[in-house]
Parts: structure tokens; sequence; C-alpha cells
């Protein structure tokens, strides 16, 4: 089984190119200089794709986050990777960069669907729902006309969980964990922990690993993580309790702590040029015994789950 990670947060940033500085920001002019599928600075909406084999043979693919930029996603990745369809959603939280895709998701369902008992399942929080079903109550509420089949929105199936990593839920035949973590000190976010054989953390926006949830990654996998999934977003500065998102500082931090096999690293801004932060992630890897590098839209990473 493999999963892909379909991007890290939104960049070009339209604001360098139509405002641009002098000089201009470097990241986001040589971001269009490519096709996306050569250049990995040219990055939409941090997402997570879990294509996952079964052993009789059958694929089954869960979606995590639903940004502003999916349909951009869909066009450019799950047509290159040959992906069908999704079988099950699982929103981290209720921010657009999560969940303002929804709109788009019924071009990425099972094209057989046209009853109830054919849903697609997605799951989410009470305060998650509350915000999805505020923003979309098309998508929640379905009040449909006598003869009204052809303008029913995508069926999906709102199946609430919990922010307990004691508290798991079984997502097309994959088991997942919750792990809460703080994204701003008033807010709290949703990571997974999942995979049967290897065992896998991924944690997108995040400002502070709250103790429970690092002790319970860290004891994942008989004391040793196969692979951690973590934000980076600014890649200067510590970080400060007003602040929403992991610097690379706070996120190499973690990464010694928890101690993973491996850690792929998503969600930067534009201060990161993807070869050159690369190369000094490369330097920090040989150094510390634990390979880190940042992760690119369109990345698969091939695990036995």
């Amino acid at each position: 089984s493999f999963w892909a990670r379909a991007a890290p947060a939104r960049f070009p940033d339209a604001r360098c190119l139509i405002q641009p500085s002098a000089p201009p920001c470097a990241v986001c002019s040589t971001a269009l200089s490519l096709p996306p599928d050569r250049n990995p600075n040219y990055r939409c909406n941090t997402s997570l794709l879990i294509d996952c084999c079964h052993d009789n043979g059958t694929h089954k693919y869960i979606l995590v986050d639903v940004g502003k930029t999916f349909r951009e996603q869909v066009l450019r990745w799950f047509l290159h990777h040959k992906v069908p369809s999704i079988d099950s959603i699982i929103l981290t939280h209720e921010h657009a960069d999560a969940v303002l895709g929804l709109d788009d998701v019924w071009v990425a369902l099972p094209s057989s669907q046209r009853n109830d008992s054919d849903q697609v399942p997605i799951f989410l929080t009470q305060f998650t729902l509350d915000s999805v079903a505020a923003r979309f109550p098309n998508l929640v509420k379905q009040n449909l006309q006598e003869g009204g089949d052809f303008t029913r929105p995508a069926q999906l199936n709102w199946m609430i969980i919990e922010g307990d990593v004691d508290k798991p839920f079984v997502a097309s035949e994959l088991e997942f964990s919750p792990l809460p973590v703080m994204h701003g000190e008033d807010y709290v976010c949703l990571g997974f922990l999942f995979g049967r054989k290897a065992r896998v953390a991924y944690l997108s926006d995040v400002s502070r690993i709250l103790p429970r949830t690092e002790h319970a990654i860290s004891m994942s996998a008989a004391g040793q993580l196969d692979l951690l999934v973590l934000e980076t977003n600014r890649l200067h500065g510590a970080g400060d309790a007003r602040s929403c998102h992991l610097t690379l500082t706070q996120s190499l931090d973690a990464v010694k702590r928890i101690c993973p096999k491996k850690a792929m690293l998503i969600g930067m801004n534009h201060e990161f040029e993807h070869h050159r932060e690369n190369e000094m992630l490369a330097e920090w890897s040989h150094r510390e015994g634990i390979p880190v590098q940042l992760a690119h839209d369109g990345l698969r990473i091939f695990i036995d789950l």
C-alpha cells in the first residue's frame, strides 16, 4: 500500500506576483517557471490521500482534508496517479484550507453513488460539522423535492468522532486514532495515527503538541514511529504563544523528541525554497541520525500499512 500527500500550503502567493517586492520573491517567482509536476515550490493546500491496498487486492482511497484548492489537486494529481474516486473523507478541523473544497468533492465520489447505501463517510468532530453545516447546508441537510434527483448534492454520511487518542474510528477498513494538538492556544485541531504494520502519524496544523498526544505518538509501533508527517510553516523564528503554526526549529525539536524512523515536513510558507532547504535538512539528518525532508505536491511514499 502507499499514501500520497497532495500538498503543503498554497503557493505561489498571488501577492508576491501582482505586488512584487524589490527584489521579487524568489520562491513565488520560480513557482510559475515549470509545470507543477517538476516544480516542488508550487504548493496547493495541505492534504493527504491514503491508497490502502487490502489483502484481497482491492484499493480504498481515504482523503484527509478538502481545502480550497481541491479541484486543482484532483486535476493535477488524481489524474497523474490514476486515482478513480474517494471512499472515505477525514477532516482535521474547520478552517478554510481544510474544508472549502467540499463544494467540489462530488467530482471525486464514486460514479455509482445513487442512494443512501452508497454514501461516502466523512469523519469529523461535532464542532467541525457545525461550521461546515453553516457554510454548506446543501451538503449536510438534504431537502429534496419529488423528482429532484438531478439536482441532488453529493451524498456524504457525516460521522461524528471525538478528539481523543483513546477513541479510534475506522475509515475504509483502516483504524485511525485522533491526535489532538493546539493550533493556536485557544483552538484544537486533530492529527491522526494510523497503520497496522507500519505506524504513521500525520499532524498538518499545529503550534504545540500536547504531552498526552506526543506520548501516544512516541509509544506507537513498539516505541518508534515508522513515519512522522509534521507541519513546519515558517523558516525563521522560534514561535511564540500567539502563533498558530510551528517554525522549522520547533518542528525539528519535535522530531528529535519523538524520534521516528523517518519524518516528512509539510505546510511550508514561501520562505522555503524546496531544494535549498532539503540540502540543509540532509545535513541535519546526517548529524541527528533521523532522515527528514520537505514533502512536495504529488509526492508518493510506499509503506506497508
